[in-house]
């Protein structure tokens, strides 16, 4: 099984979540080569489990891997702000973003920021609200970061490093 998963996996960073019995379970986790395997394995055969029953029992498995994912980049953020490559001021991260200088984008999933980023420079002109010209500055920066290869977070506003507002920016350089 880990060699027939090894080409559908090689390059990714997926979590691979394990639905299976004892002892077939620990025997795959002995052979495994495949580094992100999640330590939880949803118990019984998934054979005589349906589809979204094997969904249900994956999401929170999928919900811990994802906080473990939130933490590492808080704790990232944390240790890279003193060398000058951490930043939450929005104007700041849309620059960073346009010019590719954004490694890691963490932001806000419940805030809208109306306004509009400069193509060239990346500034940013905020609106009171959205409208045909306006759209959601936080979105299109998280684009920007997307289409550089960057990483993008959904988070909400209390999962953000301490003291960022809306979003919060892992630089790859010093700013």
């Amino acid at each position: 099984i880990d060699a027939a998963l090894r080409p559908l996996l090689r390059g990714r960073d997926t979590p691979l979540i394990l639905a299976a019995t004892e002892p077939l379970a620990a025997m795959y986790k002995a052979g495994n080569s495949y580094p992100h395997l999640r330590p939880a394995v949803i118990p019984g055969s998934p054979d005589r489990a349906t589809e979204g029953e094997l969904a249900a029992a994956a999401r929170p498995i999928l919900d811990a891997a994802y906080a473990e994912e939130v933490a590492a980049a808080r704790a990232l953020y944390a240790a890279r702000g003193s060398q000058g490559r951490a930043t939450a001021d929005l104007a700041q991260v849309a620059r960073a973003a346009t010019a590719g200088a954004v490694d890691t984008l963490m932001v806000d999933i419940d805030e809208a920021i109306s306004g509009t980023v400069d193509d060239e420079t990346g500034a940013i002109e905020l609106a009171d609200g959205p409208d045909a010209i306006n759209y959601g500055v936080a979105d299109e920066v998280a684009r920007r970061v997307l289409a550089s290869g960057g990483r993008v977070l959904a988070v909400r506003k209390t999962e953000l490093p301490q003291g960022a507002e809306h979003l919060a920016a892992i630089l790859r350089y010093p700013a």
